[in-house]
Parts: C-alpha cells; structure tokens; sequence
C-alpha cells in the first residue's frame, strides 16, 4: 500500500507552503480513502503508511492525473485558500490513495520526485 502526493511546482511555493499542501493533500486524501475504500486504509496504517512525493509543472498536468487516476484510486484535489502565497482558489496538490502500489503506480510511474 501506498499514498502519493503531487505538488506543483510552477507556483514557486516556499519549502513550508509546499509541506502544507503535501500534508493537506495526505490528510483530504486519507479521510477520502476511509470512506471508499476502508480496507486500503487500515492496511496501509499496519503498514506503516508508505508515501512518495512527486511533483507537476502545471495546473494541467496535475487535474489531468486527477481525472485519470480517481476511476480507481481515491484522489483529492487541494485548492489553496490564498492567505499566504498564491490567490485564492489555486490548485496547488493532488493526493492519490493510500491504494495498492501495483495500481497506484499505473498512474506515477511516468512522474518525478518533488
């Protein structure tokens, strides 16, 4: 099991706003997991709740893996509330899962670490 967060790094977030759309995105994303698919999460929580961080250069890039990748994987998209660095409503991170890795990486494979 496995949790990924993707940031987008075309918005030139600090080191610190980055971390916090990781961890709202691990968070949203877990909540989500819980109630669709409760059984991947409390197996990835016995597993020690394995995640990768990877990174997108746009907005486009980042809602596409979205669309994709939310037929089979709980994925939640984070829209920033513009208090701090970008404008309201940005879109700023995707979180996908925890799921089965040999599904999630269907959808990851192709990304780089943040």
């Amino acid at each position: 099991m496995k949790q990924a967060i993707i940031l987008r790094t075309d918005l030139n977030m600090g080191k610190g706003k980055l971390c916090a759309q990781a961890s709202h995105a691990a968070i949203e994303t877990f909540i989500l997991t819980t109630q669709k698919q409760p059984e991947w999460a409390e197996l990835w929580l016995k597993e020690g709740q394995k995640k990768i961080v990877l990174r997108v250069s746009s907005e486009q890039a980042l809602k596409d893996l979205f669309l994709e990748a939310k037929r089979e994987v709980p994925a939640k998209l984070i829209v920033d509330a513009g208090h701090t660095q970008v404008t309201p409503g940005t879109t700023t991170a995707l979180g996908l899962g925890p799921a089965p890795e040999p599904v999630l990486d269907k959808y990851i494979s192709r990304y780089k670490l943040l």
